[in-house]
């Protein structure tokens, strides 16, 4: 799971500095083979600058990654953890000092996105997941408001369980991040149907962990 687009008690920087490190323990590189899969389907976009919206990136590998398979992007960074920021922007700095010019780091949630402001491309990784059922709706019409005509949305995350396991296993990470993080969400909402409704299809999907978990594009 990533950092939470809701606001407080949520606060995923206080497991910032080890966040990959938990990630990797449990699903391997599973999430992130997800997220490549993603970038790889979704990117590069058109365009000599293409606008894009990373929401809830975490402490920042996504960011590197986004940019050296899209050189020219601009990126918003939109992340509700100042430490998550801070792990991003000194990332940036060590592997991509040059690109730092194009970001801008913004902490905040989906709520904070300014009016009127579209991007040609939103991603979404480890992020859906951490949305109550009362917050999603608002949270997707307001990703939906910021998207270009025909703006990809990237989508890496957990899908519905399958097997008793992972069933086990989803209600183990809600409680865990609850205790830790204060995360308040307790199940996935059903956001492959929202994007759906929202009129978009996917153009895109692997799946990785058993099905547990996927990497999508949806335009």
């Amino acid at each position: 799971m990533a950092s939470p687009t809701t606001s407080p008690p949520a606060d995923f920087g206080r497991v910032a500095r080890v966040y990959d490190q938990l990630a990797q323990v449990v699903f391997g590189q599973a999430q992130r083979r997800a997220q490549l899969a993603a970038l790889r389907a979704g990117l590069p976009l058109a365009g000599p600058a293409p606008q894009v919206l990373v929401l809830g990136g975490g402490p920042g590998w996504v960011l590197t990654e986004l940019l050296r398979q899209c050189p020219a992007a601009q990126v918003l960074y939109l992340e509700t953890s100042a430490a998550m920021l801070a792990q991003a922007r000194a990332r940036l700095a060590a592997h991509a000092p040059g690109k730092q010019s194009q970001v801008e780091f913004r902490q905040g949630s989906e709520r904070d996105l300014q009016p009127g402001e579209q991007f040609d491309a939103v991603i979404t990784f480890f992020v859906l997941d951490c949305f109550t059922l009362d917050d999603f709706p608002e949270a997707m019409a307001h990703l939906q408001a910021a998207r270009r005509p025909g703006a990809p949305w990237l989508v890496a995350d957990f899908q519905p369980p399958r097997r008793w396991w992972q069933r086990g296993l989803l209600r183990a990470m809600y409680l865990f991040f609850g205790a830790a993080v204060g995360l308040r969400a307790r199940q996935l909402p059903p956001w492959p149907t929202a994007l759906a409704a929202l009129g978009n299809s996917i153009r895109y999907q692997s799946d990785f962990y058993f099905g547990f978990i996927v990497g999508q594009v949806w335009r």
